[in-house]
């Protein structure tokens, strides 16, 4: 893994068609703004997680995807 530090409005390239930029840091956390071709797929990973924890939920339990939905709903986010 690479980790780079950026001050806000510092950019960096990936490939030749993304960029990624900071815009804004603090506390709470970092904002980084994502420039990228529309049929670039980006994603939080936590939600990809999150999805496939439901797939395999109602894989096990045979629950239908609005009631995975609903437990899913329920539990306190990590």
């Amino acid at each position: 893994m690479l980790v780079l530090g950026r001050k806000v409005g510092e950019r960096i390239l990936v490939g030749e068609d993304i960029v990624l930029t900071v815009v804004s840091a603090g506390r709470d956390g970092v904002r980084i703004g994502i420039e990228a071709p529309r049929d670039v797929r980006i994603h939080r990973a936590e939600i990809i997680d999150q999805v496939a924890e439901g797939n395999r939920a109602a894989v096990a339990t045979g629950a239908t995807a609005d009631e995975v939905r609903a437990l899913l709903a329920l539990r306190p986010a990590p």
